[in-house]
């Protein structure tokens, strides 16, 4: 269980962090595939369910093709043998009311298809957001360590939104090519040497779209490429949008954005001119094969070679003929799209924990919890020890304060016993139980941990403080908070327990979250308790609160605290002095201060203030107060 958030300096141990983010991390550069066929074979399992709709999706596809093809022969049989040819005003009443049947049934297909189509995307994507939401809470820590927040979200939201064109391009193509290879049969079939006339300008258009989808590929790469810049960089500042106004960087920032976003810019305006030229090329290529058309036509219609009718239903088809390639061509683009979208999701999807339970991993059982690191050593880059040899024992129910200076490791000693990584050499024991051996699920049940900056999510009040406990009932939730003194300024709220707060309790302050997530681990009782410099940021008579409620919250329960203040030095069992990735000496705030010169010199540097003795006021719950800080 985490109560808090994402706390700061989380890989800030010995030898450094700076350079670990990115290695092995998601690939963004796009492939451009046209066809991956590991991508529809992944895709069929999302789709298999649907099978029945898709078949009658298809079907109506072929459906709207057939009546598209047929249209124009109609029309051109009907002026040949019903207006041309003679009075007929019966026979021209049955091919109207047929040619009404025939577009009719082109609508309703189409319209059919489109809704059952479009149902079948939603469902698959649907199915895909949810598979790599459960995924990439699966995954470990160390996978979000090398991968920004903006590209992951890429991932799950524009990567999955490309691939809505799949099945609608899929379709789509097929039946471009059936219609196209029906318009040609039946042109064929009509006459021989006017269907020869109007395909010379198909080696000319060949020959244009071959040269126009390689700087297509090319200028489509770079616009997902800079989108993908984009979105990190928005990310990013929106993110750190009090970071940014406190140093007043918002000129610079916007700066740095603009010359990314002219990059997206750019890229798009290079795309859209691309697809500028090529629909005026094909129609230019259509006019030409037009003018053929009736040129040639013409005169074999004068000199009785053809009848009028079959001329008109040429020009027809020859319009049409045009359709599906111009289709086609915007399918090619989407198509590549859809398939580079695909191998970006199933790269994330394909991403395995690196901290994962063993196949025949025992559940822990109830613990007392006696931890244990059994001459551990820990690497976040390989040959780069953060930890060297450390051993350390900690007794059940004690309360043991990690001090030392930014970087000496202190974080990663806690987030080796939480889990969150698996030790490079040595081990952790539980109660004796190596952590490796055990589920971390029944492990993290009974661990408890509030970080510096505490997360709270856009519920109520009471929602937040049950956190997973979701069945907690309201008297155990108010019974947490009065514990640490949030229960009088939760009552003054607008809806008390039942107010919602805003993202990231933006409504609140900083103090008052930290007392919501301590009211989290009072609700959660574990029995091993983590806190992370958690009282880092509140102010000093939030403090007096929260020591009152840890004295009760501690008590038969071990605890590991990377000590920040006096009050938590001086109340706790063991002092444990780190300096860079190694244990230098243990003891009592009053032994170390006499036989270690590393924990005088923090001492001295940090822990001048004396700790308040009275209560606060209600009212000055959640007031700032600076205070000195260990580093």
């Amino acid at each position: 269980m985490m109560f808090g958030g994402h706390g700061g300096g989380w890989h800030g141990g010995a030898g450094g962090m700076g350079d670990w983010r990115g290695r092995g991390g998601l690939d963004d550069e796009d492939r451009g595939d046209l066809y991956n066929h590991q991508v529809v074979k992944r895709l069929y399992p999302y789709l298999k369910e649907h099978l029945g709709m898709f078949a009658l999706a298809v079907t109506l596809m072929l459906v709207y093709t057939a009546t598209n093809v047929a249209t124009p022969w109609l029309i051109a049989h009907t002026l040949d043998r019903y207006v041309f040819s003679g009075k007929d005003l019966a026979g021209l009443n049955r091919a109207a009311i047929l040619l009404v049947v025939i577009v009719l049934s082109n609508v309703i297909a189409n319209y059919v298809y489109l809704r059952v189509l479009g149902k079948i995307s939603q469902q698959v994507l649907y199915k895909l957001r949810t598979t790599m939401f459960d995924h990439l809470q699966a995954l470990s820590v160390p996978f979000f360590d090398r991968n920004e927040v903006g590209r992951i979200m890429s991932r799950v939201m524009s990567d999955v939104n490309q691939l809505q064109e799949f099945l609608p391009t899929l379709t789509l193509t097929l039946g471009d090519l059936i219609s196209l290879v029906g318009i040609v049969a039946v042109m064929l079939l009509m006459d021989l040497k006017l269907a020869l006339v109007a395909f010379t300008v198909i080696p000319f258009l060949l020959l244009i779209m071959a040269v126009w989808q390689k700087y297509a590929r090319t200028a489509f790469i770079r616009v997902r490429y800079a989108i993908s810049i984009v979105n990190s960089r928005l990310q990013q500042n929106i993110s750190g949008v009090r970071v940014v106004q406190s140093f007043n960087r918002e000129e610079l920032n916007l700066r740095q954005f603009d010359t990314v976003n002219r990059d997206h810019l750019d890229a798009n305006l290079s795309a859209i001119r691309l697809a500028a030229i090529l629909m005026p090329t094909v129609e230019v290529l259509t006019a030409i094969a037009l003018a053929l058309v009736i040129l040639v036509g013409g005169a074999m219609v004068l000199n009785g070679e053809l009848l009028a009718g079959a001329l008109i239903g040429f020009v027809l088809y020859v319009q049409r003929f045009f359709d599906p390639i111009r289709s086609l061509t915007m399918q090619y683009t989407q198509f590549q799209r859809a398939m580079t979208a695909g191998q970006r999701i199933f790269e994330l999807l394909d991403v395995k924990p690196e901290v994962v339970d063993r196949p025949d991993a025992p559940v822990m059982p109830p613990i007392n919890g006696e931890i244990v690191y059994d001459h551990i050593t820990f690497e976040y880059i390989k040959d780069r020890p953060v930890l060297q040899d450390v051993n350390l024992h900690i007794k059940p129910g004690q309360t043991v304060a990690l001090v030392g200076q930014t970087g000496a490791g202190k974080s990663t000693m806690v987030s080796l016993a939480a889990r969150f990584y698996d030790v490079t050499q040595g081990r952790i024991t539980v109660d004796g139980y190596d952590l490796r051996e055990v589920t971390r699920e029944s492990l993290a049940g009974q661990m408890g941990m509030v970080l510096q900056e505490p997360f709270l999510y856009s519920v109520s009040v009471a929602d937040n403080i049950r956190f997973r406990h979701t069945d907690a009932p309201l008297d155990k939730v108010m019974e947490a908070a009065r514990a640490v003194g949030a229960h009088d300024f939760i009552l003054r709220m607008e809806h008390g327990y039942d107010t919602v707060l805003h993202e990231r309790g933006g409504n609140l302050s900083l103090g008052q979250r930290q007392l919501i997530s301590f009211a989290r681990a009072v609700l959660a009782s574990p029995r091993i308790l983590i806190l992370d410099e958690a009282t880092a940021n509140i102010d000093t008579f939030t403090e007096v609160l929260i020591q009152r409620a840890l004295k009760e919250l501690l008590k038969d329960r071990t605890a590991i605290v990377i000590a920040h203040r006096l009050s938590t030095i001086q109340n706790a069992d063991m002092i444990v002095v780190l300096e860079k990735g190694r244990i230098v000496d243990t003891g009592t705030h009053d032994q170390l201060l006499e036989r270690s010169p590393i924990y005088s010199r923090l001492y001295s540097l940090n822990f001048q203030d004396k700790p308040v003795e009275s209560a606060p006021a209600p009212e000055d719950v959640g007031r700032v107060r600076a205070r000195p800080t260990l580093a």
